[in-house]
């Protein structure tokens, strides 16, 4: 079941040159470009940070810029290619600087080509630990990163939340200290099905839904469904000889992501890719005809909403009417 007459906006993947990620194999635009190819009618996509390509030295606070630089070069070698344009750029500038933080927000916007959109500031910390990639837990809620969170807002900027699914209440907190700042949830929220939760599905399931419940009483989130590299069985598509079949992956996700969407609305949920980092689990194509059978029960309207809108308007992009063609300029 491939995605029936709708635009996608693939709403977060990264790019990276030889190295990039851990050492991994370049992943550029031209990949991106193969991937898609095999997939649905993809129209834009939205780059999210990887520390990819950072400036090797000046101030701490402005290497990130080189990170912004390298992806307005490789927006600039989509349009040349011919395929989906890159529309939006999420870069990384260090919250905890508060307020100061805009003097590093405008570069990045002179930089960023009128593509920069937003922040990511990783805040996911786990006591275990496991991937962690905050230097503490309770960041959300220290005042300089909730000032350099407003900041964003006022800016105009979005702040993609990357946390641990018992971090959600600390996610619905910020949230409800920063209302002017759209809050981008990403990866549902990350329940965790390996390290100290390894068989414990159900427990964890009932942490992130709670967490998800509270979160979605606040009205600047939107969620990004995607990131499925590890369902909460604990499966490990990436160890199989053969991917998953789009049923599959289906199967293994469907409950939640409807469960996000019945919570949060379809105006309020996007898909996402996550590419390269789900390549390994799922083909391109695979995973968005997963999330076509995950959302078949949904009107074309609600549809369209979580296929493309809810993202173009997250990132300031121009949302599009049923027939694919743009509804209003971008803001």
């Amino acid at each position: 079941m491939a995605v029936p007459n709708l635009p996608v906006l693939d709403a977060h993947h990264h790019l990276w040159l030889e190295g990039g990620h851990g050492g991994s194999a370049a992943y550029t635009v031209d990949e991106l470009h193969a991937d898609i190819a095999t997939g649905p009618n993809v129209v834009g996509t939205v780059f999210v940070e990887c520390h990819s390509q950072y400036r090797p030295d000046g101030p701490p606070e402005l290497r990130p810029l080189g990170e912004t630089e390298f992806v307005v070069q490789q927006a600039q070698r989509a349009a040349q290619r011919g395929g989906p344009p890159i529309v939006a750029i999420v870069g990384h500038a260090d919250l905890t600087l508060g307020n100061a933080v805009q003097v590093v927000l405008a570069a990045h916007e002179e930089l960023g080509a009128g593509l920069f959109r937003g922040v990511r500031h990783t805040t996911a910390w786990d006591p275990t630990p496991m991937n962690n990639s905050a230097p503490r837990g309770g960041l959300m809620a220290e005042e300089p990163f909730r000032d350099g969170v407003r900041t964003l807002g006022r800016m105009g900027l979005s702040y993609d939340c990357f946390c641990f699914h018992p971090q959600l209440p600390q996610a619905a907190g910020l949230a409800a200290a920063c209302p002017d700042t759209t809050v981008v949830l990403n990866h549902f929220g990350v329940p965790i099905a390996g390290g100290p939760y390894r068989g414990r599905a159900e427990e964890t399931r009932a942490v992130w839904k709670a967490g998800m419940t509270e979160l979605a009483a606040r009205p600047n989130v939107v969620v990004k469904l995607g990131a499925i590299i590890r369902p909460l069985s604990g499966a490990r598509w990436d160890r199989r000889p053969e991917p998953p079949t789009a049923q599959e992956v289906a199967d293994a996700w469907g409950d939640e992501i409807r469960f996000v969407i019945d919570t949060f609305g379809p105006s309020r949920c996007l898909f996402e890719s996550n590419f390269p980092v789900d390549k390994p689990c799922v083909p391109y194509a695979t995973l968005w005809e997963a999330f076509s059978i995950a959302s078949a029960s949904y009107t074309d309207a609600e549809r369209l909403e979580l296929f493309h809108n809810t993202a173009a308007r997250a990132y300031r992009v121009a949302p599009v009417t049923s027939t694919g063609s743009p509804a209003s300029p971008a803001a």
